[in-house]
């Protein structure tokens, strides 16, 4: 599960890039009930998404040009240098060179050697995320690759994560379920699954993490997200011992499942 105890190589942050950050900050309030707070008092188009006065996300324009809508996952670092270079020896490539943000906290962006994208942060004032793990909140993180054994060799040698396989049913292949290094199983906090690049049509056939948010009830989640005007790719539907959940898309593309876990996952 993810926690606020946040450990190097765990989820801590999220936010979107959107190309209409008000239309974008409509649909998610709506659909999940969060609220917004601008980080400009003159109402900028930067802010935080608020869950019952706790930080669950954030959204911003996008700024890279072609750069499609996208949920940003951060990962926690206690040094975004050492990380920074640590990608590179690895294969990896920085998009984005470590930088502050503000006193929060230093961030930077990078491409996995398969083509995914994902960040890190290394907290200041600012820790991260203060709502996971419930209803309207982050609850797990997933990774699409065209290379899972890669994906594996990658990230276990840069965060130290532990992965277990999973084997999908009706020969599906085999799901690698992540833990932080050193922790117990029940610290798991997401998941990598191999794909045919074909399949991922979202980026064009390149690999891509996104967001898993929690639901109490996933089918009226997705109601609310139909209503306003956003698409579901499969779902909602029943997984064993994972619960109900429906993989989506917002109006602008950017992707990400909606999961009410079964008792026996939660």
């Amino acid at each position: 599960m993810i926690t606020t105890d946040f450990v190097p190589g765990s989820p801590c942050w999220i936010d979107l890039g959107a190309p209409d950050v008000a239309a974008a900050t409509d649909f998610y309030t709506s659909v999940f009930g969060w609220d917004f707070q601008s980080y400009d008092p003159e109402g900028g188009q930067y802010g935080l998404f608020r869950l019952n006065g706790k930080a669950v996300g954030a959204i911003g324009p996008l700024t890279e040009e072609g750069a499609r809508s996208a949920w940003m996952i951060y990962l926690h670092t206690g040094d975004v240098e050492a990380t920074a270079e640590s990608v590179e020896r690895l294969g990896g490539t920085v998009r984005v060179a470590p930088l502050d943000a503000d006193g929060m906290g230093r961030l930077a962006q990078f491409t996995d050697p398969q083509g995914g994208q994902f960040a890190v942060w290394q907290p200041q004032s600012n820790k991260g995320l203060e709502a996971v793990d419930e209803a309207g909140s982050l609850c797990w993180t997933e990774l699409y690759t065209t290379d899972a054994a890669a994906a594996k060799e990658f990230y276990g040698s840069l965060f130290g994560w532990q992965f277990q396989d999973m084997e999908l049913p009706g020969g599906g292949g085999a799901y690698g379920l992540i833990t932080p290094a050193g922790l117990n199983p029940d610290r798991m906090h997401g998941g990598l699954m191999q794909l045919p690049a074909e399949h991922l049509t979202a980026t064009g056939g390149r690999p891509y993490w996104h967001p898993v948010f929690a639901s109490a009830d996933c089918d009226a989640t997705v109601a609310r997200l139909r209503q306003k005007g956003g698409t579901v790719q499969m779902g909602p539907e029943d997984a064993e011992g994972v619960g109900r959940l429906a993989v989506c898309l917002d109006p602008a593309g950017a992707d990400f499942v909606v999961l009410t876990p079964s008792e026996a996952a939660a």
